[in-house]
């Protein structure tokens, strides 16, 4: 991002027109809307921390920075029909904390401003030369509140016409922040991918595949499902795994008066998947690349020399559901995996 012209937590950029369309429901709760039309060169020092996913041409870890049709449509806009960018682009859409108008000097002024709807137009735009002397402008929509709840739902729902993957919406509504920190306690160097644009790396750990493991692994009395212990779904079906863990969540985290037996038993299972996380992860890392298969006559498995470098997942997924067996409650309460 680039500097601006206040603190990194207030933000002033330059309006062409701005109108408040704070409807009755927003005055209740405390919030408050406009909507207007800015240069567009403006919207490149806002930041997009709040968005549910980044510019996805600058995502950390994709093997393809080819941009996608939207991605070319805008720049096309941009390069040749400028003058209509306003009406043909669908703008960008803000949120802040607070906003001040400054109608003299056309000016607003923004407390933890973000851009939630509409990186995808500002990462093109940032790759454009302009002509001062041809402006264009771009339209936005600005809410004020304090509710980082809510800011997240506007953000979640702002972005579904561009098929938001379910692990960026759960990473936006914060499920994976104490799987999160288990992760990074354990393992300092490494963090939990929370968006479909933090493509796993040796210092993002790839969020649905732990998830699949510690289903994988999950003894027979906490298993959720109703009927016959089959797990081979969690071995090709990230997004059921995801589906899984976002229905113990909830279920884990809702406060009732009298929490019954459905309540107890999400929250003991939830408390299984923080306990696993680390020792689950450690035992896949250690059958990838297991040095008991040497000697075997298997060609898929990876080797350098007599050394196996990769074993397929298909091969090892087996023999971690079978270690299920071996996790187990100690008397404090902690899952822990003791192998014999």
């Amino acid at each position: 991002m680039k500097k601006t012209t206040q603190s990194a937590s207030v933000l002033t950029i330059p309006f062409y027109c701005i109108r408040r369309i704070t409807s009755p429901e927003d005055e209740t709760d405390g919030r408050k809307v406009f909507s207007g039309q800015i240069p567009i060169d403006s919207i490149d020092k806002i930041p997009t921390n709040e968005n549910v996913r980044e510019y996805l041409l600058d995502a950390e870890g994709l093997k393809r920075k080819v941009p996608t049709q939207v991605h070319r449509a805008i720049k096309d806009t941009l390069v040749n029909n400028g003058h209509l960018f306003s009406v043909l682009n669908g703008g960008i859409v803000l949120v802040a904390r607070q906003c001040e108008v400054d109608e003299k000097n056309k000016q607003l002024r923004l407390s933890n401003p973000s851009i939630i709807n509409g990186s995808q137009t500002q990462g093109v735009v940032r790759e454009y030369e302009y002509d001062p002397h041809d402006p264009i402008h771009v339209k936005f929509e600005l809410i004020t509140t304090d509710d980082p709840s809510l800011i997240a739902e506007i953000s979640i729902s702002r972005n579904f016409q561009n098929d938001v993957k379910p692990l960026s919406i759960a990473g936006r509504r914060g499920y994976f922040t104490e799987l999160g920190e288990v992760i990074e306690k354990a393992f300092p160097n490494m963090h939990l991918s929370t968006s479909e644009t933090e493509r796993p790396t040796d210092q993002i750990m790839d969020t649905e595949k732990l998830l699949k493991i510690i289903a994988a692994l999950m003894p027979t009395e906490l298993w959720q499902k109703s009927g016959e212990m089959n797990k081979a779904y969690t071995y090709d079906r990230a997004r059921i795994c995801l589906k899984d863990f976002e229905e113990i969540y909830r279920k884990a985290k809702e406060t009732t008066a009298d929490e019954g037996s459905d309540s107890k038993k999400y929250k003991a299972i939830y408390k299984y998947y923080l306990d696993i996380a680390p020792s689950a992860w450690d035992l896949f890392t250690k059958w990838k690349s297991h040095q008991g298969f040497k000697g075997c006559a298997l060609r898929s498995i990876k080797r350098a020399g007599k050394d196996i470098i990769e074993v397929p997942e298909g091969i090892v997924w087996p023999i971690l559901a079978a270690h299920s067996e071996f996790v187990t409650q100690q008397k404090g309460g902690k899952w822990k995996l003791l192998i014999p």
